[in-house]
């Protein structure tokens, strides 16, 4: 007989706590619970809880915003890199001896057949083309 008054005993703070959860639940949404003394001295924490929140929105938005940044540049980049290639390959093509004496020919200039020949002036010389 123990047993079962024992076990009944056992029962019965289980019931307790049950209708105290429904009851802390039945606070929260009616807002009772925000008439307590206890949540005033709890306040600073959830305002510090609150900016903590704030802070961590924020700073997502930051690493989304530096991510969308780099992917961006990284594009530039690719693209800078291949006008510059295609630029380069160009010059290349049009600063070829045949491709300046083709251009060359439109305006009246031309080729060399033979080789430049040096002038060789003397010392007097100089002198005497600065000096006039």
């Amino acid at each position: 007989m123990n047993r079962l008054k024992e076990e009944i005993e056992k029962e019965e703070p289980k019931v307790e706590n049950a209708s105290k959860s429904v009851s802390g639940v039945k606070d929260v949404l009616s807002g009772n619970f925000l008439s307590k003394d206890s949540v005033v001295n709890v306040l600073p924490f959830l305002f510090f809880l609150t900016f903590l929140g704030i802070c961590y929105i924020a700073n997502g938005y930051q690493a989304e915003k530096l991510v969308r940044r780099l992917y961006k540049m990284n594009n530039e980049i690719k693209e800078l890199r291949s006008e510059y290639i295609t630029n380069k390959s160009d010059l290349m093509y049009v600063s070829k001896q045949s491709q300046v004496a083709r251009a060359t020919k439109d305006i009246g200039l031309r080729e060399l057949v033979s080789p430049p020949k040096k002038i060789v002036i003397s010392e007097d010389e100089k002198e005497e083309i600065l000096n006039d």
